[in-house]
């Protein structure tokens, strides 16, 4: 399976420039970020796109940092393994260094906004961003498969539009 983390690894500084960053964000980093961030990176591979990629927290709860257990289980049916991720809160060197920053709903756009005012012009929600919609990508924290199967169903429809938009020039 695949392990999260910055595709690829081997980058040199001046090449590392060149890339677009990418920072996904949602309320705790355990459940949509992280597997928006880890459908990128699946994304990525694929089609050799030139991105780094992060996943963040606007309310980073510090009692829970791992992934949710249904998205752990998910991805893994998908080949990708994010059970080593921990949550990170989403920090001002974050939002300085992104070059674009995809909330999973319109709310947590508007706390990066409220945080980091500079941020405005590059802070999307990833369905407007992808595809002009005004949708939020669904909470499954704490439902039933079905919610998490939807959530992961938008975000498999709307990560590879957004990362196409991000790539073109």
């Amino acid at each position: 399976m695949a392990m999260l983390g910055l595709v690829p690894t081997t980058a040199s500084p001046a090449e590392a420039r060149e890339w677009v960053k990418i920072a996904f964000v949602d309320i705790g980093n355990t459940g949509r970020s992280v597997s928006a961030e880890a459908l990128a990176q699946a994304e990525i591979r694929r089609s050799g796109r030139a991105m780094l990629l992060i996943s963040r927290a606007v309310d980073l709860d510090p009692f829970e940092t791992r992934p949710e257990a249904e998205v752990v289980r998910l991805l893994a049916v998908r080949g990708l393994d994010v059970s080593a991720h921990r949550a990170a809160a989403l920090t001002m060197d974050d939002v300085r260094h992104a070059d674009l920053i995809l909330t999973m709903t319109a709310r947590h756009r508007e706390q990066v906004i409220e945080r980091f005012p500079a941020a405005a012009a590059r802070t999307f929600t990833l369905a407007q961003y992808a595809a002009g919609e005004s949708s939020d990508i669904a909470d499954a924290k704490g439902q039933l498969r079905q919610v998490y199967q939807q959530m992961l169903g938008q975000l498999e429809r709307l990560v590879p539009l957004a990362l196409a938009r991000a790539a073109a020039p």
